[in-house]
């Protein structure tokens, strides 16, 4: 291997474009975004044209200000992230029919019913959540509602293939990760028949599906001239953002999760077998590497709270009291909303507890409740893979708080493990150094992730925290969210 490589990762996000380089060594290069301004409309419908001239204003900025420090045929491969569950319409000549279809646009809800339906009739294997965030559920709504527009669709991409496609002048090519939610087998491998056959989505519409990281090919030769690339950089199939931050992270190989709390909690880790969840609450991506699985799931409890409840706390103060307090030996479960659907599925629960708490007790507590239900999701994932969590990532603006990870490590009695880059657009760019200059994900993670912070569990604490998650388990079943028998179920 040469010394001198480096790695460009692209990030389509909801309120905006994200580029970043990294070296060999995982370093951040260049970071730099640029903003959408959100509105209504926006949150259903964004323009990919809008993204792309963001894409190509961001590259050129960075290949500025970095030409006189590297080498820009030392850039290897350029991957892409963007939402999962964002879909376009493409004509024969590649252009878009219609703005990207958003995964936050709802107008899809009934057509989601009918792609349940159908599959729950007629495949009823592997994932069949196609609620309206899905992006099956999104063709069928817009086959629907946009015949005259569909009677001229010759490709369905995803949010994170347009950028590819504009970058390699290769069409119609997706990955396992983006192709999960529209309907895409991924245990067989092939696009089922019954979303022809039922939901009217032809399937020569439906893109080519290949691992994630795998090499599309070069960039275009003229493009390359315009954003100042070498023609040599290679263009690799993206990801979804959630699978992109779960890469940074550093949780790749068997045995490995990630925690990322922010708004919300999500679990995503990495198992030998597909999670087979009879209540999906848990669902399974097909790992990079093939012979693996990428499971996760998502609560609707996280880190809202704190913005909410303590918005204007000095939250610094707040953090130093609860290390103090801490074990607080109190019971909080800080949902904000009526129902829950990870790791419990209840739409009838409901957050309760810290009334009679002062504000540092709440907090204390609140991040005790929130560290229970993760020790739950990891005890339910166990349960159904058969295989054991060893280690625990953490990225989201909780894993900031030291106190919060002492409490997280103390719950779960297990390490758990802060990268320095944790962002979806340094996940694509160590996907797209996978199969471009290392061996395989696993080795590309290894070499391109950097640890900033190791957090071993305190015995003391490992005790106390016991007992607690157990009365925590019980409020959920005396409240009637879960019975006793369904705790593991």
């Amino acid at each position: 291997m040469q010394d001198e490589a480096y790695f460009l990762g692209v990030d389509v996000g909801t309120q905006g474009v994200r580029v970043v380089l990294i070296d060999v060594n995982g370093e951040l290069l260049f970071e730099e975004g640029n903003v959408f301004q959100l509105n209504e409309q926006s949150r259903q419908e964004q323009s990919p044209a809008e993204w792309w001239q963001c894409c190509e204003t961001l590259i050129k900025k960075m290949v500025m200000e970095l030409s006189d420090k590297l080498n820009v045929s030392s850039i290897k491969s350029v991957g892409v992230t963007s939402t999962s569950g964002t879909v376009i319409p493409l004509d024969a000549n590649h252009q878009p029919l219609h703005g990207a279809i958003m995964y936050s646009d709802k107008r899809s809800e009934e057509a989601g019913k009918s792609c349940i339906e159908a599959f729950k009739t007629n495949h009823n294997k592997g994932f069949g959540g196609f609620n309206s965030s899905s992006g099956l559920a999104k063709m069928v709504w817009f086959v629907q509602t946009y015949p005259e527009k569909a009677a001229r669709l010759a490709k369905w991409i995803h949010a994170a293939d347009f950028i590819t496609g504009k970058l390699s002048g290769q069409w119609g090519i997706t990955d396992y990760t983006n192709a999960f939610k529209s309907g895409y087998d991924v245990s067989a491998l092939n696009w089922p028949n019954y979303i022809s056959e039922k939901l009217g989505i032809k399937k020569e519409w439906l893109p080519q599906v290949l691992a994630s990281g795998a090499v599309i090919g070069g960039i275009d030769v003229q493009l390359a001239e315009t954003l100042g690339l070498s023609s040599s950089t290679l263009v690799t199939v993206g990801l979804t953002d959630g699978c992109a931050s779960q890469i940074a992270a550093g949780a790749i190989k068997p045995g490995d999760w990630n925690t990322t709390i922010g708004t919300t909690l999500v679990l995503k880790g990495v198992t030998k077998s597909e999670i087979i969840d009879p209540l999906n609450r848990i669902y399974s991506h097909k790992h990079a590497m093939g012979t693996y699985w990428m499971p996760g799931g998502a609560s609707n409890t996280g880190a809202d709270w704190v913005s909410t409840q303590f918005a204007n706390t000095d939250l610094n103060a707040l953090n130093k009291s609860a290390a103090q307090l801490i074990p607080t030996g109190k019971i909080v479960y800080p949902l904000l909303q009526k129902g829950e659907r990870f790791p419990i599925l209840a739409p009838q629960a409901y957050g309760f507890g810290g009334d009679d708490l002062t504000d540092e007790e709440k907090f204390a507590a609140s991040m005790e409740g929130v560290a229970y239900l993760e020790r739950y999701a990891y005890e339910l994932a166990e349960h159904l893979s058969g295989e054991n969590v060893d280690v625990v990532y953490t990225a989201g603006g909780a894993s900031n708080s030291e106190v919060w990870l002492k409490i997280r490590s103390a719950v779960l009695n297990k390490k758990i493990v802060k990268m320095k880059y944790v962002s979806g657009g340094v996940g694509a760019a160590i996907l797209s150094a996978s199969k471009t200059y290392f061996e395989n994900v696993i080795a590309a993670v290894a070499k391109l992730t950097i640890v900033e912070k190791e957090v071993t569990p305190d015995a003391t604490l490992v005790k106390a925290y016991q007992e607690n998650y157990q009365q925590f388990l019980q409020e959920f079943v005396e409240r009637g969210f879960i019975t006793k028998e369904e705790i593991y179920a």
